[in-house]
């Protein structure tokens, strides 16, 4: 299937039935299609994004339990001459897996490779990430998929429909979501330790990649061994340059979402989560506003801090809780010449004082602010600190009640879920698509700063702002198109 013609059908005709509501037949339906007849032992896994951060992640499922047959990269190592930087390490995931097929294009491999494939990791440039989860769960497979989830809010909604449609097991890669720091903060959130929670705040030193530009690079040949016509894929066309990829397209509109869609999945990940309801809809905000500096038609900003307001609910204080997000350098500016982030200091947005109450803001990531006490947190460390009101006191410590993944690792967890051990990963697309929603929401504020943007959750746009539709759900180039 080598020929535009093959690609584009193989694209038309999957995503009409995925997004058509044609996929009925396989809800609920589970088995390991080549364990049917005993050929493996192991789920098989497919590796759609094979450097970067697939390595990491085709890695991790190898390690959990999953044997690796196929291999996806726009890149092919194997044609590469003289590699330097980031493209040294391209080739890494076939030497470690050289009875893995190979492919440039994952609608080939979903196709050709068939039942050969249980599941997939989805470790690709953000815009790629609702096509390739959307299709492989269309064809019956388990889907891991890196944060952000999606590049746009309507992608995730999809996303999570399908998942729910096809009752494959997800997992979004967030991968502190396993660690038992974290579950056990969640509980006690939920118990009331520091009260109802008022508000959340999270932080990040992010973006360290070029970001805040005014026009593309000026393009370049495109080497051998890149089909830059598959990078691009579904976004908005621009030349090649080495200046976008492997690495800088974070900084791009069009194929990242900045730091906040880089970072938020995991720093925000404990404040979301701990007030996610019980039982109900999902946590949906009602508005969110945005100041940033240095962001472009092209590129998202050099710094800003994102504020969503949320209305009452189950752990949330009588009149609902706010949610603050700051990311970036504070004196950091664009080189163009050197296509780089400068920081003039080392200094990056943080919460004040009267919230950070002499914390050092460098050791920790997301502070919960309830009526009567503080969590401070910080994903990769497991002492958090509590700073309460006498109203600890007697405070009654709850029992464990969320289950605790396997060894603290996602793809374990992951496997649990495909394997039947447990129902679904904690972090699986239930959460993950509408904790991405509001992140995502919080993108297009960055896009559209210092308005106060109210969102219609259930009508899936923003109230008066027709014009910002485009933002939500975007049009793709003909040829992957899912409506064509």
């Amino acid at each position: 299937m080598d020929s535009d013609r093959s690609k584009k059908s193989v694209s038309r005709r999957q995503f009409h039935k995925a997004t058509g509501g044609a996929i009925g037949a396989l809800a609920g339906f589970h088995f390991f299609p080549a364990l049917a007849d005993k050929k493996l032992e192991k789920p098989t896994l497919a590796g759609i994004g094979a450097g970067g951060k697939g390595i990491a992640d085709i890695t991790g499922a190898s390690k959990a339990g999953f044997q690796i047959v196929g291999l996806v990269d726009v890149i092919d190592a194997s044609k590469l001459v003289n590699p330097e930087g980031r493209l040294k390490k391209m080739g890494q995931t076939r030497r470690d897996f050289p009875d893995a097929r190979f492919f440039t294009d994952y609608r080939e491999l979903l196709s050709e490779m068939g039942d050969k494939v249980d599941a997939v990791t989805v470790s690709t440039p953000d815009h790629h990430h609702f096509h390739a989860s959307a299709l492989a769960m269309q064809a019956g497979k388990h889907v891991y998929c890196q944060k952000p989830l999606t590049h746009g809010i309507w992608e995730a909604r999809e996303l999570d429909r399908l998942a729910k449609q096809t009752g494959v097991k997800t997992q979004m890669g967030n991968q502190a979501h396993a660690n038992n720091h974290m579950r056990r903060c969640v509980e006690l959130i939920r118990s009331g330790v520091i009260g109802k929670v008022k508000e959340i705040h999270a932080w990040t030193n992010r973006p360290i990649w070029p970001q805040g530009f005014s026009a593309p690079p000026a393009p370049e040949a495109v080497p051998d061994g890149i089909d830059w016509q598959q990078w691009v894929g579904p976004a908005p066309w621009v030349d090649y340059s080495p200046r976008i990829a492997p690495f800088a397209w974070r900084g791009w509109w069009n194929y990242g979402t900045g730091a906040l869609g880089d970072m938020a999945c995991h720093i925000m990940d404990l404040g979301y989560w701990s007030m996610q309801p019980a039982t109900g809809p999902a946590l949906s905000p009602q508005a969110v506003t945005a100041q940033q500096s240095g962001a472009t038609e092209f590129s998202p900003p050099i710094n800003s801090v994102i504020t969503w307001d949320f209305g009452p609910s189950q752990y949330a204080a009588k009149d609902g809780f706010q949610f603050f997000w700051y990311d970036g350098y504070l004196d950091a500016h664009f080189d163009r010449e050197n296509w780089q982030l400068v920081k003039n200091g080392n200094e990056y947005n943080h919460p004040s004082e009267d919230v950070l109450e002499g914390m050092d803001f460098s050791k920790f990531g997301s502070v919960i602010v309830g009526e009567e006490g503080k969590l401070f947190f910080n994903r990769s460390r497991n002492n958090w600190v509590l700073k309460t009101s006498h109203q600890i006191d007697g405070f009654d410590w709850p029992e464990i009640t969320l289950p605790r993944a396997k060894d603290q690792d996602n793809y374990k967890e992951w496997l649990d879920a495909i394997e039947g051990n447990i129902d679904q990963s904690e972090s699986n697309f239930a959460l993950a698509g509408p904790m991405t929603e509001t992140i995502l929401l919080g993108v297009i504020a960055q896009r559209n700063p210092d308005t106060k943007l109210e969102w219609d959750a259930e009508g899936m746009q923003i109230k008066g702002r027709p014009d910002l539709q485009n933002q939500i759900r975007r049009e793709y180039r003909k040829e992957w198109n899912p409506t064509a």
